[in-house]
């Protein structure tokens, strides 16, 4: 009898152990796809850049063009776009290397909580970057009419739709680190749950 209770004590400490390393796992796996799709975001609006000649005026039949770039960097809000999603990168990097060397870096438990909070700053980065160059695509692709600001993605439809890709990538990396932040203060909750109950 007792030792069916001890093998059933036991099989529930495996059970216990099982589900932890799954969690564990899970919110890795997240940090990896938040990581390479804000990276991505990243890449793909610091390296968007395209040149074209435009007809800016006809003399006699005679059309004078001039060559235009369009870059991020002339827009202050891709400029912020990419630096929040640059630091947001860096952010998940850094916490799947402190999630693979685990508790060696943990200091009466702080290490769950420093980890919330720098995920809730990374979130709200991110975000700011998202919404300032969310409004500026859409200028760039609407134009506005009563502050008669025309649209350019008319005539630099590449650079616009780089642009474009960027934004949603970086929107997945937002939302994956939006879920990633949960999962983080329900560890912190539980952790903190744990300490009041032991010894």
């Amino acid at each position: 009898m007792a030792s069916a209770n001890g093998d059933k004590v036991e099989l529930g400490f495996n059970i216990v152990t099982v589900t932890k390393q799954k969690k564990d796992w899970i919110l890795l796996s997240l940090r990896v796809v938040a990581f390479l799709a804000t990276a991505s975001a990243t890449i793909v609006m610091a390296t968007n850049k395209q040149t074209k000649s435009l007809v800016v005026a006809t003399i006699g039949t005679t059309p004078i063009s001039v060559t235009l770039t369009a870059k991020f960097s002339h827009t202050p809000a891709f400029v912020f776009f990419v630096v929040a999603n640059g630091c947001a990168s860096l952010h998940n990097l850094a916490m799947i290397a402190m999630d693979m060397l685990g508790a060696k870096f943990d200091c009466k438990g702080l290490r769950f909580a420093l980890i919330a909070i720098l995920d809730l700053m990374a979130v709200a980065l991110a975000s700011a970057g998202d919404g300032a160059a969310t409004f500026m695509s859409e200028l760039g692709k609407n134009g506005n009419s009563h502050a008669r600001w025309d649209k350019i993605c008319d005539k630099f439809e590449p650079y616009c739709n780089r642009g474009g890709i960027a934004l949603i990538t970086s929107f997945i990396g937002n939302v994956l680190l939006l879920i990633i932040t949960v999962m983080s203060i329900i560890k912190v909750l539980k952790q903190n749950r744990l300490n009041h109950v032991g010894p």
